[in-house]
Protein backbone atom coordinates (compact mmCIF):
# COMPACT_ATOMS: atom_id res chain seq x y z
CA UNK A 1 0.00 0.00 0.00
CA UNK A 2 1.40 3.54 -0.77
CA UNK A 3 2.19 5.73 2.01
CA UNK A 4 -0.90 8.27 2.10
CA UNK A 5 -0.05 9.16 5.52
CA UNK A 6 1.58 12.72 6.66
CA UNK A 7 3.24 12.94 9.77
CA UNK A 8 -0.30 13.95 11.39
CA UNK A 9 -2.60 11.05 9.97
CA UNK A 10 -3.92 13.44 7.32
CA UNK A 11 -4.58 11.62 4.34
CA UNK A 12 -4.72 12.89 0.68
CA UNK A 13 -4.68 11.79 -2.57
CA UNK A 14 -6.18 8.81 -1.80
CA UNK A 15 -9.33 7.86 -3.46
CA UNK A 16 -10.61 5.08 -0.97
CA UNK A 17 -14.03 5.91 -2.35
CA UNK A 18 -12.89 2.73 -4.64
CA UNK A 19 -13.08 0.48 -1.57
CA UNK A 20 -16.38 1.90 -0.90
CA UNK A 21 -17.65 1.47 -4.32
CA UNK A 22 -16.80 -2.24 -3.48
CA UNK A 23 -19.42 -2.35 -0.75
CA UNK A 24 -22.19 -0.90 -2.97
CA UNK A 25 -21.73 -2.09 -6.65
CA UNK A 26 -23.21 -5.48 -5.18
CA UNK A 27 -26.21 -3.44 -3.64
CA UNK A 28 -26.93 -0.97 -6.74
CA UNK A 29 -30.44 -1.07 -6.03
CA UNK A 30 -31.80 -1.85 -2.62
CA UNK A 31 -34.29 -4.80 -4.09
CA UNK A 32 -30.78 -5.99 -5.27
CA UNK A 33 -29.91 -6.56 -1.85
CA UNK A 34 -32.65 -8.55 -0.25
CA UNK A 35 -32.50 -10.57 -3.26
CA UNK A 36 -28.60 -11.77 -2.71
CA UNK A 37 -29.12 -15.01 -0.41
CA UNK A 38 -32.32 -17.13 0.48
CA UNK A 39 -32.54 -16.98 4.09
CA UNK A 40 -34.52 -18.34 7.33
CA UNK A 41 -37.61 -16.59 7.02
CA UNK A 42 -38.95 -17.15 10.83
CA UNK A 43 -40.14 -13.58 10.81
CA UNK A 44 -37.65 -12.48 13.80
CA UNK A 45 -34.48 -10.51 13.98
CA UNK A 46 -35.34 -8.18 11.15
CA UNK A 47 -32.43 -6.06 13.04
CA UNK A 48 -29.99 -7.31 15.32
CA UNK A 49 -31.04 -8.80 18.29
CA UNK A 50 -30.40 -6.83 21.12
CA UNK A 51 -30.05 -7.45 25.14
CA UNK A 52 -28.55 -8.74 27.92
CA UNK A 53 -26.52 -12.46 28.51
CA UNK A 54 -24.85 -13.77 31.04
CA UNK A 55 -21.78 -15.51 29.76
CA UNK A 56 -18.79 -13.57 29.86
CA UNK A 57 -19.04 -11.18 33.10
CA UNK A 58 -20.61 -14.29 35.01
CA UNK A 59 -19.20 -17.35 33.11
CA UNK A 60 -19.95 -20.57 34.86
CA UNK A 61 -19.98 -19.46 38.54
CA UNK A 62 -22.34 -21.99 39.79
CA UNK A 63 -21.10 -21.33 43.94
CA UNK A 64 -24.66 -19.61 45.05
CA UNK A 65 -23.25 -20.79 48.76
CA UNK A 66 -20.15 -18.37 48.67
CA UNK A 67 -21.20 -15.97 45.91
CA UNK A 68 -25.22 -15.64 45.88
CA UNK A 69 -25.24 -12.73 44.16
CA UNK A 70 -22.95 -13.48 41.14
CA UNK A 71 -23.96 -17.28 40.14
CA UNK A 72 -26.03 -18.24 37.41
CA UNK A 73 -29.29 -18.72 39.08
CA UNK A 74 -33.33 -17.63 39.10
CA UNK A 75 -32.08 -14.62 41.47
CA UNK A 76 -29.68 -13.34 39.10
CA UNK A 77 -31.64 -13.09 35.98
CA UNK A 78 -34.44 -11.25 37.51
CA UNK A 79 -32.63 -9.08 39.04
CA UNK A 80 -30.94 -8.18 35.33
CA UNK A 81 -34.51 -8.48 34.04
CA UNK A 82 -35.53 -6.15 36.89
CA UNK A 83 -32.23 -3.14 35.87
CA UNK A 84 -33.18 -3.57 32.28
CA UNK A 85 -36.45 -1.87 32.74
CA UNK A 86 -35.55 0.34 35.89
CA UNK A 87 -32.52 1.28 33.99
CA UNK A 88 -33.46 2.68 30.45
CA UNK A 89 -32.08 -0.05 28.59
CA UNK A 90 -34.95 -1.50 27.28
CA UNK A 91 -36.27 1.87 26.52
CA UNK A 92 -33.47 2.32 23.88
CA UNK A 93 -34.21 -1.01 22.30
CA UNK A 94 -32.39 -4.20 24.52
CA UNK A 95 -35.36 -6.64 25.03
CA UNK A 96 -33.77 -10.56 25.36
CA UNK A 97 -32.70 -11.76 28.98
CA UNK A 98 -30.52 -14.49 28.15
CA UNK A 99 -29.38 -17.69 30.18
CA UNK A 100 -26.05 -19.53 28.92
CA UNK A 101 -24.58 -22.15 30.17
CA UNK A 102 -24.32 -24.11 33.39
CA UNK A 103 -28.16 -23.79 34.24
CA UNK A 104 -28.95 -27.24 33.91
CA UNK A 105 -28.68 -30.29 35.94
CA UNK A 106 -26.00 -32.61 35.04
CA UNK A 107 -28.62 -35.39 33.93
CA UNK A 108 -31.89 -35.22 32.26
CA UNK A 109 -34.95 -36.27 33.92
CA UNK A 110 -36.51 -39.82 34.00
CA UNK A 111 -38.36 -39.15 30.96
CA UNK A 112 -35.44 -37.06 29.38
CA UNK A 113 -36.44 -34.01 29.19
CA UNK A 114 -33.61 -31.33 30.27
CA UNK A 115 -33.90 -29.92 33.67
CA UNK A 116 -32.34 -26.76 35.54
CA UNK A 117 -30.71 -27.33 38.31
CA UNK A 118 -33.14 -26.97 40.80
CA UNK A 119 -31.44 -25.73 43.95
CA UNK A 120 -30.48 -22.46 41.43
CA UNK A 121 -33.48 -22.31 39.57
CA UNK A 122 -36.13 -23.61 41.98
CA UNK A 123 -39.01 -22.13 40.37
CA UNK A 124 -37.60 -23.67 36.57
CA UNK A 125 -37.30 -22.59 33.69
CA UNK A 126 -40.97 -22.02 32.68
CA UNK A 127 -41.51 -19.38 35.82
CA UNK A 128 -38.44 -17.44 35.12
CA UNK A 129 -39.44 -17.07 31.47
CA UNK A 130 -42.78 -15.78 32.56
CA UNK A 131 -40.98 -13.56 34.71
CA UNK A 132 -38.78 -12.29 32.15
CA UNK A 133 -42.08 -12.03 29.90
CA UNK A 134 -44.17 -10.11 32.30
CA UNK A 135 -41.64 -7.31 32.64
CA UNK A 136 -42.42 -6.76 28.73
CA UNK A 137 -39.32 -8.40 27.73
CA UNK A 138 -37.79 -11.80 26.18
CA UNK A 139 -36.41 -15.06 27.67
CA UNK A 140 -33.42 -16.60 26.17
CA UNK A 141 -31.45 -20.28 26.65
CA UNK A 142 -28.86 -22.12 25.76
CA UNK A 143 -27.85 -25.27 24.49
CA UNK A 144 -25.09 -27.61 22.22
CA UNK A 145 -25.33 -29.22 19.79
CA UNK A 146 -23.13 -31.75 21.29
CA UNK A 147 -23.29 -34.66 23.73
CA UNK A 148 -22.38 -32.24 26.47
CA UNK A 149 -22.45 -28.06 26.72
CA UNK A 150 -19.19 -26.85 26.53
CA UNK A 151 -19.21 -27.03 30.59
CA UNK A 152 -20.24 -30.66 31.13
CA UNK A 153 -23.94 -30.22 30.98
CA UNK A 154 -26.04 -32.23 28.82
CA UNK A 155 -26.24 -31.54 25.43
CA UNK A 156 -28.82 -32.24 22.73
CA UNK A 157 -27.57 -34.68 20.47
CA UNK A 158 -30.04 -37.64 20.38
CA UNK A 159 -32.78 -35.35 21.65
CA UNK A 160 -33.14 -32.63 19.35
CA UNK A 161 -37.33 -32.57 18.78
CA UNK A 162 -37.68 -33.11 22.68
CA UNK A 163 -35.65 -30.25 23.32
CA UNK A 164 -37.07 -27.84 20.86
CA UNK A 165 -40.30 -28.89 22.23
CA UNK A 166 -39.06 -28.09 25.64
CA UNK A 167 -38.14 -24.54 24.89
CA UNK A 168 -41.75 -23.94 23.50
CA UNK A 169 -43.40 -25.09 26.12
CA UNK A 170 -41.25 -22.89 28.23
CA UNK A 171 -42.18 -20.01 25.89
CA UNK A 172 -38.63 -19.35 24.91
CA UNK A 173 -37.86 -16.28 22.65
CA UNK A 174 -34.36 -17.13 21.40
CA UNK A 175 -32.29 -20.32 21.35
CA UNK A 176 -28.48 -19.88 21.29
CA UNK A 177 -27.02 -23.09 20.30
CA UNK A 178 -23.15 -23.82 21.00
CA UNK A 179 -21.10 -26.70 19.03
CA UNK A 180 -18.67 -28.27 21.92
CA UNK A 181 -18.54 -32.21 21.80
CA UNK A 182 -19.78 -32.33 18.38
CA UNK A 183 -17.78 -33.14 15.05
CA UNK A 184 -17.87 -29.94 12.80
CA UNK A 185 -18.62 -32.39 9.98
CA UNK A 186 -22.48 -33.26 11.18
CA UNK A 187 -23.25 -29.82 11.58
CA UNK A 188 -24.10 -29.17 8.44
CA UNK A 189 -27.04 -31.77 9.07
CA UNK A 190 -27.61 -31.49 12.77
CA UNK A 191 -27.75 -27.59 12.97
CA UNK A 192 -30.63 -27.25 10.16
CA UNK A 193 -32.51 -29.92 11.87
CA UNK A 194 -32.82 -28.52 15.19
CA UNK A 195 -33.77 -25.26 13.57
CA UNK A 196 -36.66 -26.96 11.65
CA UNK A 197 -37.55 -28.71 14.80
CA UNK A 198 -37.71 -25.01 16.32
CA UNK A 199 -40.29 -23.66 13.46
CA UNK A 200 -42.88 -27.12 13.81
CA UNK A 201 -43.20 -26.28 17.32
CA UNK A 202 -45.03 -22.98 16.11
CA UNK A 203 -43.29 -21.23 18.67
CA UNK A 204 -41.24 -17.68 17.60
CA UNK A 205 -37.64 -18.56 18.61
CA UNK A 206 -34.93 -16.70 17.48
CA UNK A 207 -31.67 -19.14 16.39
CA UNK A 208 -28.66 -18.49 17.21
CA UNK A 209 -25.68 -21.13 15.69
CA UNK A 210 -22.14 -21.75 16.45
CA UNK A 211 -22.00 -23.56 13.06
CA UNK A 212 -19.31 -21.69 11.50
CA UNK A 213 -16.66 -21.06 14.11
CA UNK A 214 -16.27 -24.64 14.94
CA UNK A 215 -15.97 -25.79 11.50
CA UNK A 216 -13.45 -23.22 10.50
CA UNK A 217 -11.42 -24.25 13.36
CA UNK A 218 -11.54 -27.69 11.83
CA UNK A 219 -10.10 -26.25 8.65
CA UNK A 220 -13.53 -26.91 7.22
CA UNK A 221 -14.90 -24.18 4.81
CA UNK A 222 -18.76 -23.43 6.18
CA UNK A 223 -21.31 -23.55 3.81
CA UNK A 224 -22.81 -20.12 4.54
CA UNK A 225 -25.90 -20.50 1.70
CA UNK A 226 -27.38 -23.39 4.24
CA UNK A 227 -26.12 -21.06 7.40
CA UNK A 228 -28.31 -18.54 6.06
CA UNK A 229 -31.02 -20.50 5.49
CA UNK A 230 -30.97 -22.13 8.79
CA UNK A 231 -29.88 -19.43 11.60
CA UNK A 232 -30.75 -16.28 12.56
CA UNK A 233 -27.37 -15.31 13.60
CA UNK A 234 -24.53 -17.08 14.10
CA UNK A 235 -20.32 -16.81 15.50
CA UNK A 236 -17.75 -16.74 13.31
CA UNK A 237 -14.96 -16.28 15.24
CA UNK A 238 -13.20 -16.63 18.71
CA UNK A 239 -15.55 -16.37 22.18
CA UNK A 240 -14.45 -12.48 23.25
CA UNK A 241 -12.38 -12.12 26.21
CA UNK A 242 -11.99 -9.22 28.64
CA UNK A 243 -9.49 -7.43 27.37
CA UNK A 244 -8.61 -4.87 24.27
CA UNK A 245 -6.20 -7.88 23.07
CA UNK A 246 -9.16 -9.50 22.30
CA UNK A 247 -11.48 -6.83 21.06
CA UNK A 248 -8.84 -5.97 18.59
CA UNK A 249 -8.62 -9.70 17.15
CA UNK A 250 -12.11 -9.99 16.76
CA UNK A 251 -12.07 -6.36 14.62
CA UNK A 252 -9.14 -7.42 12.39
CA UNK A 253 -11.05 -11.05 11.43
CA UNK A 254 -13.89 -8.98 10.64
CA UNK A 255 -11.67 -6.61 8.15
CA UNK A 256 -9.27 -9.20 7.18
CA UNK A 257 -12.28 -11.44 6.24
CA UNK A 258 -15.20 -8.85 5.03
CA UNK A 259 -15.56 -10.11 1.47
CA UNK A 260 -16.51 -13.06 2.70
CA UNK A 261 -18.07 -12.42 6.05
CA UNK A 262 -20.39 -8.81 4.33
CA UNK A 263 -22.52 -10.38 2.02
CA UNK A 264 -24.14 -13.42 4.36
CA UNK A 265 -25.53 -10.21 6.37
CA UNK A 266 -29.16 -8.88 6.07
CA UNK A 267 -32.57 -8.60 7.77
CA UNK A 268 -33.42 -11.66 9.65
CA UNK A 269 -29.01 -13.65 9.43
CA UNK A 270 -26.58 -11.57 11.05
CA UNK A 271 -22.75 -12.44 11.54
CA UNK A 272 -22.08 -12.23 15.54
CA UNK A 273 -18.96 -10.83 16.77
CA UNK A 274 -19.70 -11.70 20.68
CA UNK A 275 -21.13 -9.57 23.47
CA UNK A 276 -20.47 -6.24 24.11
CA UNK A 277 -18.30 -6.22 27.21
CA UNK A 278 -18.68 -2.52 28.03
CA UNK A 279 -18.33 -1.50 31.28
CA UNK A 280 -16.40 -4.25 32.49
CA UNK A 281 -12.83 -4.57 33.83
CA UNK A 282 -10.78 -4.83 30.63
CA UNK A 283 -11.20 -2.22 27.95
CA UNK A 284 -10.76 1.44 29.05
CA UNK A 285 -13.40 4.33 28.05
CA UNK A 286 -11.93 4.95 24.88
CA UNK A 287 -11.88 1.37 24.19
CA UNK A 288 -15.30 0.63 25.15
CA UNK A 289 -16.59 3.62 22.71
CA UNK A 290 -14.56 1.58 20.21
CA UNK A 291 -16.38 -1.88 20.51
CA UNK A 292 -20.16 0.14 20.73
CA UNK A 293 -19.27 2.28 17.33
CA UNK A 294 -17.41 -0.99 15.58
CA UNK A 295 -20.45 -3.43 16.63
CA UNK A 296 -23.21 -0.95 14.88
CA UNK A 297 -20.63 -0.21 11.84
CA UNK A 298 -20.89 -4.29 11.67
CA UNK A 299 -24.40 -4.45 12.27
CA UNK A 300 -23.76 -6.93 15.02
CA UNK A 301 -26.18 -8.44 17.45
CA UNK A 302 -26.10 -5.74 21.04
CA UNK A 303 -25.86 -8.10 23.58
CA UNK A 304 -24.67 -6.23 26.77
CA UNK A 305 -22.68 -8.92 29.02
CA UNK A 306 -21.95 -6.95 32.45
CA UNK A 307 -22.94 -6.53 35.85
CA UNK A 308 -26.26 -3.90 35.22
CA UNK A 309 -25.73 -3.21 39.34
CA UNK A 310 -22.32 -1.65 38.96
CA UNK A 311 -21.90 -0.39 35.67
CA UNK A 312 -20.35 3.43 35.74
CA UNK A 313 -22.75 6.01 34.39
CA UNK A 314 -20.32 6.75 31.53
CA UNK A 315 -20.26 3.25 30.50
CA UNK A 316 -23.75 2.80 31.01
CA UNK A 317 -24.52 6.35 28.35
CA UNK A 318 -22.34 4.24 25.69
CA UNK A 319 -24.33 1.38 25.88
CA UNK A 320 -27.68 3.61 25.59
CA UNK A 321 -26.20 5.48 23.32
CA UNK A 322 -29.60 6.10 21.16
CA UNK A 323 -27.75 7.38 17.87
CA UNK A 324 -25.21 4.58 17.22
CA UNK A 325 -27.82 2.28 18.39
CA UNK A 326 -30.10 3.19 15.69
CA UNK A 327 -27.25 3.00 13.51
CA UNK A 328 -27.01 -0.67 14.23
CA UNK A 329 -30.39 -1.20 14.31
CA UNK A 330 -30.65 0.02 10.36
CA UNK A 331 -33.28 -1.34 8.69
CA UNK A 332 -31.81 -2.05 5.59
CA UNK A 333 -28.93 -4.47 7.45
CA UNK A 334 -26.36 -3.80 5.54
CA UNK A 335 -23.23 -4.76 7.27
CA UNK A 336 -20.41 -1.98 6.94
CA UNK A 337 -16.43 -3.18 5.56
CA UNK A 338 -12.95 -1.12 6.55
CA UNK A 339 -12.39 0.93 4.00
CA UNK A 340 -8.83 2.14 4.33
CA UNK A 341 -5.93 0.51 7.11
CA UNK A 342 -2.57 2.11 7.15
CA UNK A 343 0.28 3.00 10.25
CA UNK A 344 -2.65 2.33 12.66
CA UNK A 345 -5.50 4.47 11.28
CA UNK A 346 -8.76 3.08 10.05
CA UNK A 347 -11.98 4.06 8.49
CA UNK A 348 -14.88 1.97 8.15
CA UNK A 349 -17.92 2.78 6.69
CA UNK A 350 -21.64 1.16 6.72
CA UNK A 351 -24.35 2.39 3.82
CA UNK A 352 -27.75 3.54 5.79
CA UNK A 353 -31.08 5.13 5.16
CA UNK A 354 -32.20 7.48 4.22
CA UNK A 355 -31.41 6.86 0.73
CA UNK A 356 -31.98 9.96 -2.30
CA UNK A 357 -32.32 8.40 -5.35
CA UNK A 358 -29.22 5.88 -5.47
CA UNK A 359 -27.20 7.40 -2.69
CA UNK A 360 -26.86 5.88 0.32
CA UNK A 361 -26.21 7.43 3.82
CA UNK A 362 -23.38 6.22 5.71
CA UNK A 363 -21.81 5.33 9.03
CA UNK A 364 -18.16 6.20 8.78
CA UNK A 365 -15.90 5.36 12.31
CA UNK A 366 -12.68 6.45 12.26
CA UNK A 367 -10.90 4.26 14.62
CA UNK A 368 -6.92 5.17 15.96
CA UNK A 369 -5.00 1.64 16.74
CA UNK A 370 -1.41 3.42 17.10
CA UNK A 371 0.78 3.22 19.91
CA UNK A 372 2.41 6.73 20.27
CA UNK A 373 0.03 7.80 23.23
CA UNK A 374 -1.14 11.07 21.36
CA UNK A 375 -4.62 11.69 19.22
CA UNK A 376 -4.39 11.21 15.77
CA UNK A 377 -5.84 13.76 13.28
CA UNK A 378 -7.06 12.19 9.99
CA UNK A 379 -8.55 14.99 6.89
CA UNK A 380 -10.04 13.39 4.24
CA UNK A 381 -12.60 14.65 1.78
CA UNK A 382 -16.14 12.75 1.81
CA UNK A 383 -15.73 12.26 -1.94
CA UNK A 384 -12.33 10.14 -1.19
CA UNK A 385 -14.76 8.24 1.08
CA UNK A 386 -17.30 7.67 -1.52
CA UNK A 387 -19.69 9.96 -0.22
CA UNK A 388 -20.43 11.68 -3.76
CA UNK A 389 -24.16 12.67 -3.71
CA UNK A 390 -24.56 16.22 -5.11
CA UNK A 391 -26.72 17.50 -2.81
CA UNK A 392 -24.13 16.63 0.24
CA UNK A 393 -24.50 15.16 3.36
CA UNK A 394 -25.84 16.32 6.99
CA UNK A 395 -22.87 15.16 9.54
CA UNK A 396 -22.98 14.67 12.99
CA UNK A 397 -21.20 13.32 15.43
CA UNK A 398 -22.57 10.54 17.91
CA UNK A 399 -20.62 10.57 20.58
CA UNK A 400 -19.72 14.29 20.95
CA UNK A 401 -23.51 14.67 20.19
CA UNK A 402 -22.74 17.92 17.41
CA UNK A 403 -24.34 18.62 14.17
CA UNK A 404 -22.09 19.79 11.50
CA UNK A 405 -24.54 20.69 9.19
CA UNK A 406 -24.54 20.36 5.14
CA UNK A 407 -21.38 19.33 3.98
CA UNK A 408 -20.69 18.99 -0.06
CA UNK A 409 -18.50 15.86 -1.58
CA UNK A 410 -15.13 18.00 -1.89
CA UNK A 411 -15.37 19.61 1.61
CA UNK A 412 -12.41 18.00 3.56
CA UNK A 413 -13.35 17.13 6.90
CA UNK A 414 -10.71 16.51 10.25
CA UNK A 415 -11.14 14.28 13.03
CA UNK A 416 -9.38 14.27 15.86
CA UNK A 417 -9.27 10.22 17.47
CA UNK A 418 -7.87 9.23 20.95
CA UNK A 419 -5.78 6.24 20.98
CA UNK A 420 -7.66 3.16 21.03
CA UNK A 421 -10.11 4.93 20.43
CA UNK A 422 -13.11 5.84 17.69
CA UNK A 423 -15.05 9.03 16.09
CA UNK A 424 -18.73 7.88 14.02
CA UNK A 425 -19.95 10.29 12.11
CA UNK A 426 -23.30 9.72 10.40
CA UNK A 427 -23.80 10.96 7.31
CA UNK A 428 -27.75 11.65 5.86
CA UNK A 429 -27.57 12.23 2.16
CA UNK A 430 -29.52 15.14 1.29
CA UNK A 431 -31.98 16.39 -1.68
CA UNK A 432 -30.02 17.90 -4.67
CA UNK A 433 -32.46 19.84 -5.96
CA UNK A 434 -32.63 23.95 -4.23
CA UNK A 435 -29.83 22.46 -2.32
CA UNK A 436 -28.58 25.20 0.46
CA UNK A 437 -25.09 24.04 1.91
CA UNK A 438 -25.34 25.41 5.79
CA UNK A 439 -22.80 27.21 7.20
CA UNK A 440 -19.80 25.74 8.36
CA UNK A 441 -18.68 25.84 11.86
CA UNK A 442 -15.53 23.96 12.79
CA UNK A 443 -16.99 22.93 16.44
CA UNK A 444 -14.07 22.07 18.75
CA UNK A 445 -11.58 21.74 15.96
CA UNK A 446 -13.22 18.20 14.52
CA UNK A 447 -13.24 19.09 11.58
CA UNK A 448 -11.85 22.28 9.34
CA UNK A 449 -11.55 23.26 5.90
CA UNK A 450 -8.55 22.43 4.08
CA UNK A 451 -7.39 22.65 0.71
CA UNK A 452 -4.37 20.60 -1.20
CA UNK A 453 -2.30 23.87 -0.75
CA UNK A 454 -2.37 23.30 3.22
CA UNK A 455 -0.28 19.88 3.42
Amino acid sequence: MPNLLNANCTIFGIKVFREMYRIIKWIPLISTFFTLCRSLENGLARTPPMGWLAWERFRCNTDCKNDPDNCISDRLFRTMTDLLISEGYAAVGYEYINVDDCWLEKERSYNGHLQPDLRRFPYGMRDLSNYVHSKGLKFGIYEDFGNYTCAGYPGIIGSLETDAYTFASWDVDYVKLDGCYSHPSEMDKGYPEFGFHLNRTGRPMIYSCSWPVYQIYSGIQPNYSSIIESCNLWRNFDDIQDSWSSLESIIDYYGNNQDTIVPNAGPGHWNDPDMLIVGNFGLSYEQSKTQMAIWAILAAPLLMSVDLRTIRPEYKAILQNRKIITVDQDPLGIQGKRIYKHKGIEIWARPITPIFQNYFSYAIAFLNRRTDGTPSDVAVTLAEMGLLAPGGYRIEDLYEDVDYGILSPQTKIKVKVNPSGVVILRADVQPSYGRVSTTYNPFKNYFSYKTDNDF
